[in-house]
């Protein structure tokens, strides 16, 4: 089986402030930038074999440390790219809560387009179809893969078969990592929003199951 780490970008300034979605030009603050240096130390002893991210800023610098310690270059993807919220993007989130748009968002988001933009069910499928082929390129290998809170989110539920409008009781905190176990069908999710030491994983890497012989 593959190991595919699902790493939500450090801290930004405009988080929980802004809705940012493709926005160029937003950067880790000094707090995301400890986050991702963290993450030097919380995957030691854990066999990366490639680090992935999303083309914005805030993921290409939260993994630039890691891959730097590693010895690895940055595979840039942009099936990893935050939701396309469209005319909504760079807007204040406070204002957006006033409307009757975002609260549609927040009672049925799978039924909602932002305008100009994405739905989540495409997200969500452009997101898994990510993680699967990136695990079939590394079979029974460790991969990390630095991307946004709803594409990390919008995966682990469709990996774990939750309805995508439940999707929002998964926390995805800023530096955070979770974990999915790929091989074919099979699927396991090991971590969620795990922002603590990791080096466990150096030794959690389940391998393929072998049928049992059925005997008579």
């Amino acid at each position: 089986m593959t190991l595919v780490l699902l790493i939500r970008h450090g801290h930004t300034p405009t988080a929980g402030r802004i809705l940012t979605g493709w926005m160029r030009g937003v950067h880790l603050s000094e707090r995301g930038r400890a986050q991702a240096e963290a993450l030097v130390s919380r995957l030691e002893g854990v066999p990366l074999e490639a680090i992935y991210s999303s083309p914005l800023e805030r993921c290409r610098e939260t993994a630039a440390p890691l891959a730097r310690a590693r010895g690895l270059r940055v595979r840039v993807r942009r099936d990893l790219l935050e939701v396309n919220y469209g005319e909504w993007s760079g807007r204040s989130i406070r204002e957006l809560a006033r409307t009757k748009a975002w609260r549609a968002v927040q009672r049925t988001p799978s039924a909602v387009r932002f305008p100009g933009g994405e739905t989540l069910p495409e997200v969500q499928a452009r997101a898994m179809d990510a993680v699967r082929d990136i695990a079939e390129a590394h079979p029974d290998g460790v991969v990390a893969l630095v991307t946004h809170a709803d594409v990390v989110r919008l995966a682990l539920a469709g990996f774990l078969g939750a309805p995508l409008d439940l999707s929002q009781r998964l926390a995805i905190d800023p530096g955070s990592v979770s974990v999915v176990a790929l091989a074919d069908a099979e699927v396991r999710v090991l971590r969620v929003n795990d922002t603590g030491d990791l080096s466990a994983l150096a030794q959690a890497r389940p391998r393929r199951r072998t049928p049992r012989r059925v005997r008579g």
